[in-house]
């Protein structure tokens, strides 16, 4: 049998500040270190979280956290310029030059209070991207220790392709859940199953708790027979759905409850069949596979 490196749930702080919850540094350092505790050991940021705020709280609550760097990796974006109080830029807009790439990198780096970055991203794809411009900035800095590894968010095959030609990439952050299941088959998960490019998945309940969702109300009865099942949350079963997929996609979900986290990292401890995995699908799809 092929050995396979364990799945991860990373934890999402785009609403740990100012957007959502507005922690405080304590606030923030208990939830760092609850999370950690619970097994968590992967945070995504983007510089524009809060505003361009979060990673430096989250920076400073890391340092009182007291927990190792090295027990924990950072992951975070670069390359939307937000038009915000921090970035009065006239319009939002996207920004892959050599000087803002190394730039967004050092002043993450200032912000998370870190000698290093786990991983970091280029955000959203830009119409614009040079990937000889990319490749230098990504190759100084990882030349230098300031990133140990490099990957995209939200980058079709093809543009993926196209900074392949350059330099690795380690990993792309899309969407991917039971409602937005699309990368399942339009080729976006075999490309990183091909390039062994690790997938991470944003939202990944996708819109199951809206109550106005035609595909969540086809979902919940399958979804909730399963979570009797297993004797688990729905979101847990949600989580693992994604987890099933062979590219071996890590979700990065979002919740700020430790007690909700704690359920959904049940996820990792069970896997479902392929009958119902086939189960869960065909109710998003509404209507049986071809």
């Amino acid at each position: 049998m092929i050995e396979k490196s364990p799945n991860k749930i990373i934890a999402g702080v785009m609403t740990w500040g100012v957007w959502g919850k507005d922690f405080q540094v304590n606030d923030m350092a208990e939830r760092i270190r609850t999370f950690h505790e619970s097994g968590i050991t992967d945070f995504d940021h983007a510089d524009i979280y809060g505003g361009y705020t979060t990673e430096a709280t989250f920076g400073a609550a890391l340092r009182e956290s007291g927990i190792d760097r090295s027990k924990i990796q950072l992951i975070t974006k670069c390359g939307i310029q937000y038009v915000s109080e921090a970035r009065p830029v006239k319009i939002k807009h996207y920004d892959y030059s050599f000087e803002h790439i190394t730039a967004s990198a050092e002043q993450s780096l200032a912000n998370l209070k870190t000698d290093y970055l786990d991983v970091f991203l280029l955000h959203r794809p830009s119409p614009l991207l040079e990937p000889e411009e990319v490749a230098a900035a990504v190759t100084q800095l990882l030349e230098a220790g300031k990133i140990r590894s490099f990957g995209v968010s939200n980058f079709t095959n093809d543009q993926t392709a196209l900074l392949l030609k350059y330099l690795p990439v380690q990993f792309n952050q899309i969407q991917f859940s039971a409602t937005q299941h699309e990368a399942a088959t339009s080729g976006a998960l075999d490309f990183m199953l091909l390039h062994q490019i690790k997938p991470m998945a944003w939202n990944p309940l996708g819109s199951y708790f809206k109550t106005d969702s035609e595909i969540a109300k086809r979902l919940k009865p399958v979804v909730e027979e399963l979570a009797q099942k297993y004797d688990v949350g729905t979101d847990t079963i949600l989580l693992n759905w994604i987890l099933k997929h062979p590219a071996q996609v890590a979700p990065v979900v979002g919740t700020t409850d430790v007690n909700r986290l704690k359920s959904q990292l049940k996820a990792l401890t069970f896997s479902m069949s392929t009958i119902e995995w086939f189960e869960i699908y065909t109710a998003a799809l509404g209507h049986k596979v071809p």
